[in-house]
C-alpha cells in the first residue's frame, strides 16, 4: 500500500546570486513499512527533499512544483497551519548531531513530553509515561528519563532523539544522516534499532546519508540523487547488482571490497556541479569517462528499465552491461 508518493517535486531556493533547483523534478513512491535510502554526495538534494516533506524549509526556500500525497493528502497544498498537524503525528525527523539537537538544560523526559503534550493533548504526567515507554522502546532503562543531555553517551542521545520522533507514532520517520558523527559499533546498533523499529510499528522510512554502505542492511530501496535529481532508483539488487548509472558505478566503487585484494579505492573524479550554473546535457557529464557529445548536449530523460528500476542516464545499457 503506497503510503507516500513525491510527483514532480521541485524546491528552488532564491538568493542574491540566482536561482538554485536543489531538488529540480524527483518523483518516488513509499510504501507502509517500507525504507528508502536517499544517497548522493554533499548539495545532491537530499535533505531538501526531506525538509520539502515536511515543510521545513528556510525562508528562501520554496516548493515551486508538483505534489508530496500521503495517504490522499497533498502536503504542498496545505497552509503553514494545517502542516503543524501532520508534523510529528504523520512526519517527523531525526536529525544528525544529537548533541545539538537536544536542550542541554532540561532534562530528556521534558524534551520528550513536549511534542506529546502539544500534539496527543495528553496531561504532564501521562505525557511522562509515555516518555518513559518510549525510551524503553529504543532500549534506554526507565530510570534515565530524569537525566541531562549531557549524561547521555553520543550513542544513547540519538537513542532519545529517535525516541522523541517516536512520540506520536509518526507514519513516516526521516533520519538524516543520524549516525554520522557516531563510532562505527555505535552506528551498527543504531541502525539495527531503527530497522527493528520501523518493522514492529509498520512505519514508513526514509534514509537520507552519503554512505552507500549502510544501505545495502537498512533499506528496501535506493534512490541516487545528483545536482537536484534522482539518477537512478530501484531495489538493493538493481542497485548493487544491476548498477546503470556511471555516478551510481563510482559511488559504489569508492568503497573497498572487505573480501577481496586490498588495494585503493577509486574516488570520484572532479566536484560537484555549481548548482547556480549547472551544465548544459546531463549534470555528470563533466565528471563521467562514457560521456559523448549526446550527453554534453541533450539533458537525459528518466526511464524504466526494469520494474521499479529507474534510471537517467544515455548510457546506461553500456554501463549495465559492462
Amino acid at each position: 500500500m503506497t503510503l507516500l508518493k513525491v510527483s514532480g517535486l521541485k524546491t528552488y531556493f532564491h538568493i542574491s546570486q540566482g536561482e538554485v533547483k536543489a531538488v529540480d523534478d524527483v518523483s518516488f513512491e513509499l510504501e507502509k513499512g517500507q525504507a528508502l535510502g536517499l544517497v548522493g554526495e554533499s548539495g545532491s538534494g537530499k535533505t531538501t527533499t526531506a525538509l520539502s516533506i515536511a515543510r521545513l524549509l528556510p525562508k528562501e526556500g520554496s516548493i515551486c512544483g508538483g505534489e508530496i500525497i500521503l495517504e490522499g493528502t497533498d502536503l504542498v497544498k496545505l497552509s503553514d497551519t494545517e502542516i503543524q498537524k501532520h508534523r510529528w503525528d504523520d512526519v517527523s525527523i531525526v536529525f544528525q548531531g544529537a548533541m545539538n539537537a537536544l536542550n542541554p538544560v532540561m532534562k530528556i523526559g521534558q524534551q520528550i513530553s513536549e511534542a506529546i503534550i502539544l500534539h496527543q493533548k495528553l496531561d504532564k504526567k501521562a505525557a511522562l509515561e509515555r516518555a518513559k515507554d518510549l525510551l524503553e522502546l529504543v532500549e534506554i532503562p526507565r530510570s534515565r528519563v530524569s537525566n541531562y543531555p549531557h549524561e547521555f553517551s553520543g550513542g544513547m542521545k540519538q537513542r532519545a532523539m529517535i525516541a522523541m520522533a517516536l512520540a506520536c507514532d509518526p507514519k513516516i520517520i526521516i533520519g538524516d544522516e543520524p549516525t554520522t558523527a557516531l563510532d562505527v559499533m555505535v552506528q551498527a546498533q543504531i541502525l539495527n534499532l531503527i530497522k527493528r523499529l520501523r518493522l514492529e510499528l509498520d512505519m514508513g522510512f526514509i534514509l537520507i546519508t552519503h554512505d552507500l554502505s549502510i544501505l545495502a542492511e537498512t533499506c528496501d530501496r535506493i534512490a541516487i540523487m545528483y545536482a537536484g535529481k534522482i539518477v537512478e532508483i530501484g531495489s538493493i539488487e538493481d542497485i548493487f547488482e544491476n548498477t546503470s548509472h556511471p555516478y551510481t558505478k563510482k559511488l559504489i566503487d569508492c568503497f573497498p571490497d572487505i573480501s577481496g585484494e586490498k588495494k585503493m579505492t577509486d574516488g570520484i573524479p572532479g566536484i560537484p556541479p555549481n548548482m547556480l550554473e549547472l551544465p548544459k546535457g546531463c549534470p555528470f557529464h563533466p565528471r563521467c569517462d562514457h560521456a559523448d557529445e549526446r550527453c554534453r548536449e541533450e539533458l537525459p530523460e528518466d526511464k524504466e528499465i526494469a520494474p521499479l528500476h529507474r534510471v537517467g542516464c544515455h548510457k546506461w545499457e553500456e554501463i549495465l552491461n559492462g
